[in-house]
């Protein structure tokens, strides 16, 4: 099998790259990115892009392939609203026209715990119109995961994320029954989790909440 990997520059990305590399179901892992990883493996195939021509990926980069999305950004790395809508709305929804015109085999793409396209906040409401769209597309299979915070070893120093980690292990007993779902999700466990979906859930279109990505980062696969 084959499986393409859009936003594996970020957190959870790069994390997923590594895991697929070592998965030896899939013969060729195609990164789509703006920069070069650092990375290089025989399996691996690198496709350097803008985003803004996603548009003009080939057939033969998706056709049979998994596709992962991580695409995401922030407001404040945006600059502006309509940056971040352009990123976590149009870019995924064009990964998504990718996969139908394509012929890929599904998509697997990460939103966020709060995902709601009546939402009073930005951000979730931009979350909860991609996943709309997504299912407008009447994909083949649609694999939607919400984790809640996302934490691990990050690039830059973000002041209020490492205040909600230290937060979270000093609450640890708070994150109990309906409140687990609130409980900060680990990047290499939701990529594990990825990639156990992508060869386990057989679901035309299943929603994975926060407090489910650690069920699925330890299925087995045979």
């Amino acid at each position: 099998m084959k499986a393409v990997i859009v936003g594996a520059t970020g957190l959870v990305g790069r994390e997923l790259v590594r895991l697929l590399l070592n998965n030896k179901n899939y013969s060729k892992v195609t990164v789509i990115a703006r920069k070069r990883l650092s990375v290089v493996h025989p399996r691996l195939e690198q496709q350097l892009i803008s985003f803004d021509e996603l548009h003009e990926c080939p057939k033969e980069w998706f056709e049979d392939a998994d596709v992962f999305c991580a695409l995401g950004t922030t407001i404040k790395k945006a600059k502006t609203k309509e940056m971040f809508r352009r990123v976590d709305h149009d870019y995924v929804i064009e990964v998504g026209k990718l996969v139908v015109r394509h012929q890929a085999r599904k998509l697997i793409v990460v939103t966020a715990m709060g995902a709601n396209e009546q939402s009073m906040f930005f951000y979730n409401k931009v979350k909860g119109q991609t996943e709309r769209d997504l299912q407008e597309l009447k994909l083949p299979q649609l694999i939607i995961v919400r984790p809640s915070l996302i934490i691990g070893d990050r690039h830059e120093f973000r002041f209020g994320e490492a205040m909600a980690v230290k937060l979270s292990g000093w609450l640890s007993f708070a994150f109990k029954g309906r409140m687990s779902k609130y409980k900060p999700n680990e990047a290499k466990v939701i990529a594990q989790a990825l990639s156990k979906l992508a060869l386990l859930c057989t679901e035309q279109v299943r929603v994975v909440t926060s407090d489910e990505i650690s069920y699925w980062s330890r299925q087995k696969v045979y």
